[in-house]
């Protein structure tokens, strides 16, 4: 790296991110052996090479992952494949040969390439992705940066996610404007009853409906879009809670038609753990007061919002090969995996006695997570049975209507793993 100037690097940046200029050129048998499975796929449709596990073998292979236990909760946070991980370890030490000149002046420079591949993934412009470090500093920033006055109606449900349910009652508290919520009963298969929820809710006064995509207690899936069509009909923006749908199936921000979305990187895109995305449409940037102040807090430049101070530049620069990596995959081939495997497990279980499944086995309405409850047990229950047994690490879910053990296998995870969580389940629910 020390050959490098800091112009040459730059130019450099104009077709290579950092992480992949900073590559080994020596190739791993694994990364052979997959570039080679991914070639091979070609022909195949994703529906084809959903149940492939000769071909997901080689996906399993990019990850790290223990193998002392199954970890089914990749909904909490997801490991990093062996690439992303390099590159964090490569960038990290490069920062500690001369901090602030290699982090300001060489690691910050490729901020912009990292924006401009969030924003292609995203289908948006790059003008409207800001960098942040989890979905919750991202929703809060427009939450804390909206002008709303007392009286003003926020619509929300019971079923958000409780950082975003504490910063709005936070300014319901500050600022005295008005949270109206709904309780929604899931799992649901009708459109029309999520939709309607919402928008009876809607009156004059309500100047923002607050839309978590995936609920992440259960894995149900929201139409956002005719809820957005219709919240902008009547004068209302939309705040969606992306946390866990971005790179997890497929759509773009404006094919969702909201106004602003934040995102972990973290998860479904297998990036480094401390990694997030803002999204705010183009002509709503001004209107936003940063969460960090910058210099001009009414500009409509969307790095407004990255005012953090020193950070962890090695962190964020590694998810160029998140993107990479989930690139290669391919969008597709991803969600129909996701879906196969949450559908394979659930479809085993569904009828065993007292078993109740929480989450759709239909597309559009599911996706990789799936929850699970057994009549007459606490969810905490079947959590340390399946663990203490089986070494499978879930996570119980007990809020508000929700009750269940959250299931989330990711794309290393295997059909055999899978067995052991349905024997598991069966040999529970039978004692």
């Amino acid at each position: 790296m020390s050959a490098f100037n800091r112009r040459s690097f730059l130019n450099t940046f104009g077709t290579l991110s950092a992480s992949a200029l900073l590559t080994s050129i020596a190739q791993p048998a694994w990364s052979r052996n997959l570039h080679r499975a991914l070639t091979q796929a070609d022909h195949r449709t994703p529906e084809q090479l959903a149940g492939d596990e000769d071909f997901w073998y080689y996906i399993q292979e990019s990850f790290t992952v223990s193998p002392s236990l199954i970890n089914l909760n990749n909904g909490g946070v997801s490991p990093s494949p062996k690439i992303v991980q390099d590159a964090m370890k490569r960038f990290h030490d490069m920062s500690n040969e001369a901090p602030s000149y290699y982090m300001w002046r060489i690691l910050d420079q490729g901020r912009e390439p990292l924006r401009k591949n969030l924003a292609r993934i995203a289908g948006c412009s790059a003008e409207e992705i800001a960098i942040h470090r989890n979905a919750s500093e991202a929703l809060e920033t427009v939450i804390f940066g909206l002008e709303l006055k007392a009286g003003d109606e926020i619509v929300l449900s019971k079923q958000d996610y409780p950082n975003m349910i504490n910063a709005w009652k936070q300014r319901e508290m500050r600022d005295g404007i008005k949270l109206v919520w709904i309780n929604l009963e899931l799992p649901s298969e009708d459109e029309d009853y999520l939709v309607s929820q919402y928008v009876k809710a809607f009156t004059s006064k309500t100047k923002i409906v607050h839309l978590t995509h995936i609920i992440n207690w259960n894995g149900q899936i929201l139409p956002v879009r005719k809820i957005a069509d219709i919240a902008h009909q009547k004068g209302i923006e939309v705040l969606v809670d992306g946390a866990h749908s971005f790179a997890h199936f497929q759509f773009t921000l404006p094919e969702l038609g909201c106004d602003y979305f934040g995102t972990s990187l973290h998860k479904w895109l297998a990036a480094c753990i401390g990694t997030g995305m803002l999204y705010i449409r183009k002509e709503k940037i001004k209107n936003i007061y940063p969460l960090f102040a910058g210099g001009e807090p009414k500009s409509e430049d969307i790095r407004k919002f990255e005012s953090l101070g020193t950070r962890p530049f090695f962190i964020e620069q590694a998810t160029g090969k998140a993107i990479e990596f989930y690139e290669m995959i391919g969008a597709q081939r991803k969600e129909q995996r996701l879906l196969y495997l949450k559908n394979y497990w659930m479809s085993r279980v569904k009828d065993i006695p007292k078993v109740k499944l929480g989450t759709s086995l239909k597309p559009g309405f599911g996706c990789a997570i799936g929850l699970v409850a057994v009549e007459g047990k606490k969810p905490s229950e079947l959590e340390n049975f399946m663990f203490n047994n089986y070494k499978i690490h879930t996570v119980g879910i007990e809020w508000e209507n929700i009750k269940g053990v959250r299931v989330t296998p990711n794309v290393y995870t295997t059909v055999k793993n899978l067995d052991l969580l349905v024997e598991a389940i069966d040999k529970f629910a039978r004692s």
